[in-house]
Protein backbone atom coordinates (compact mmCIF):
# COMPACT_ATOMS: atom_id res chain seq x y z
CA UNK A 1 0.00 0.00 0.00
CA UNK A 2 1.45 3.31 -0.66
CA UNK A 3 1.89 6.06 1.81
CA UNK A 4 3.77 9.34 1.44
CA UNK A 5 4.65 11.07 5.12
CA UNK A 6 6.11 14.50 5.56
CA UNK A 7 7.94 15.97 8.16
CA UNK A 8 10.06 18.76 9.27
CA UNK A 9 7.18 21.64 10.27
CA UNK A 10 7.46 23.73 12.95
CA UNK A 11 7.62 26.93 14.32
CA UNK A 12 10.20 29.35 12.88
CA UNK A 13 9.99 33.10 12.93
CA UNK A 14 9.80 35.36 9.89
CA UNK A 15 12.86 35.55 7.86
CA UNK A 16 14.10 31.98 8.82
CA UNK A 17 14.05 28.92 6.64
CA UNK A 18 12.54 25.10 6.91
CA UNK A 19 12.86 22.15 4.61
CA UNK A 20 10.44 19.53 4.47
CA UNK A 21 10.54 16.21 3.67
CA UNK A 22 8.25 13.89 1.97
CA UNK A 23 9.32 9.72 2.36
CA UNK A 24 6.83 7.51 -0.06
CA UNK A 25 6.42 3.51 0.82
CA UNK A 26 4.89 1.07 -1.40
CA UNK A 27 6.10 3.07 -4.74
CA UNK A 28 8.87 4.87 -6.18
CA UNK A 29 9.08 8.55 -7.17
CA UNK A 30 11.10 7.23 -10.12
CA UNK A 31 8.41 7.55 -12.60
CA UNK A 32 6.21 10.41 -10.84
CA UNK A 33 5.12 14.01 -10.77
CA UNK A 34 5.64 15.23 -6.79
CA UNK A 35 4.25 17.89 -5.81
CA UNK A 36 3.70 20.45 -2.52
CA UNK A 37 0.27 22.15 -1.47
CA UNK A 38 -0.63 23.63 0.98
CA UNK A 39 -3.93 24.97 2.78
CA UNK A 40 -3.83 28.74 4.44
CA UNK A 41 -6.07 29.08 7.44
CA UNK A 42 -9.04 30.05 6.16
CA UNK A 43 -8.42 28.71 2.31
CA UNK A 44 -8.70 26.20 0.37
CA UNK A 45 -5.77 24.28 -0.52
CA UNK A 46 -3.50 25.88 -3.70
CA UNK A 47 -0.60 24.49 -5.06
CA UNK A 48 2.67 25.15 -3.59
CA UNK A 49 5.15 23.83 -6.91
CA UNK A 50 5.26 20.67 -8.41
CA UNK A 51 8.61 18.72 -10.40
CA UNK A 52 7.85 16.42 -13.61
CA UNK A 53 9.47 13.16 -13.47
CA UNK A 54 12.18 14.24 -15.85
CA UNK A 55 15.04 16.51 -14.22
CA UNK A 56 14.81 18.17 -17.49
CA UNK A 57 11.98 20.05 -16.94
CA UNK A 58 12.46 22.96 -14.40
CA UNK A 59 9.70 22.88 -11.73
CA UNK A 60 7.15 25.12 -11.21
CA UNK A 61 6.18 27.32 -8.56
CA UNK A 62 3.51 29.43 -7.15
CA UNK A 63 3.69 32.73 -7.36
CA UNK A 64 4.03 33.40 -3.66
CA UNK A 65 6.66 31.47 -3.77
CA UNK A 66 8.96 31.85 -6.63
CA UNK A 67 12.50 32.29 -5.39
CA UNK A 68 11.95 31.60 -2.11
CA UNK A 69 10.84 27.67 -2.21
CA UNK A 70 12.69 24.96 -3.81
CA UNK A 71 11.32 21.61 -4.64
CA UNK A 72 14.41 18.27 -4.99
CA UNK A 73 14.39 14.80 -5.07
CA UNK A 74 16.22 12.54 -4.00
CA UNK A 75 15.94 9.40 -5.64
CA UNK A 76 17.94 7.18 -3.55
CA UNK A 77 15.91 7.38 -0.45
CA UNK A 78 12.38 7.78 -2.51
CA UNK A 79 12.28 11.19 -0.36
CA UNK A 80 10.81 14.41 -1.86
CA UNK A 81 11.75 17.99 0.06
CA UNK A 82 10.49 21.58 0.14
CA UNK A 83 13.09 23.94 0.81
CA UNK A 84 11.67 26.88 1.83
CA UNK A 85 13.42 30.19 2.92
CA UNK A 86 12.71 33.94 3.72
CA UNK A 87 9.45 32.57 5.28
CA UNK A 88 6.91 35.28 6.05
CA UNK A 89 3.85 34.62 8.12
CA UNK A 90 1.50 34.26 5.20
CA UNK A 91 3.08 30.93 4.42
CA UNK A 92 1.75 29.69 7.34
CA UNK A 93 -0.64 26.67 7.21
CA UNK A 94 -0.42 22.77 6.36
CA UNK A 95 2.09 22.10 4.05
CA UNK A 96 1.16 18.70 1.83
CA UNK A 97 3.36 16.59 -0.54
CA UNK A 98 1.54 14.36 -3.45
CA UNK A 99 2.33 12.26 -6.20
CA UNK A 100 0.90 11.10 -9.15
CA UNK A 101 2.18 9.00 -12.40
CA UNK A 102 3.83 11.16 -15.02
CA UNK A 103 1.23 11.13 -17.84
CA UNK A 104 2.19 13.13 -20.84
CA UNK A 105 -1.04 13.55 -21.75
CA UNK A 106 -1.67 15.75 -18.62
CA UNK A 107 -0.68 19.25 -18.23
CA UNK A 108 1.32 20.72 -15.55
CA UNK A 109 -1.73 22.90 -14.56
CA UNK A 110 -3.43 19.45 -14.03
CA UNK A 111 -0.99 18.31 -11.45
CA UNK A 112 -0.56 21.75 -10.19
CA UNK A 113 -4.57 21.70 -9.48
CA UNK A 114 -3.77 18.78 -7.81
CA UNK A 115 -6.12 16.20 -9.90
CA UNK A 116 -3.60 14.46 -11.51
CA UNK A 117 -1.87 13.60 -7.96
CA UNK A 118 -2.96 9.99 -6.82
CA UNK A 119 -1.06 9.94 -3.56
CA UNK A 120 -1.30 12.13 -0.62
CA UNK A 121 0.66 12.80 2.68
CA UNK A 122 -1.43 13.87 6.05
CA UNK A 123 0.33 17.43 6.10
CA UNK A 124 3.07 18.71 8.52
CA UNK A 125 1.90 22.40 9.45
CA UNK A 126 4.13 25.47 9.47
CA UNK A 127 3.81 28.43 11.65
CA UNK A 128 5.55 31.79 10.92
CA UNK A 129 5.95 34.19 13.62
CA UNK A 130 6.11 37.33 12.54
Amino acid sequence: EAHLVESGGGLVQAGGSLRLSCVASGFSFENYVVGWFRQLPGKDREGVTFARSSSSTQPYYSKYVEGRFTISRDKGKNTVYLQMNQLKPEDTGVYFCAAGMDRQTYSGLTYFAGYGMEYWGEGTPVTVSS
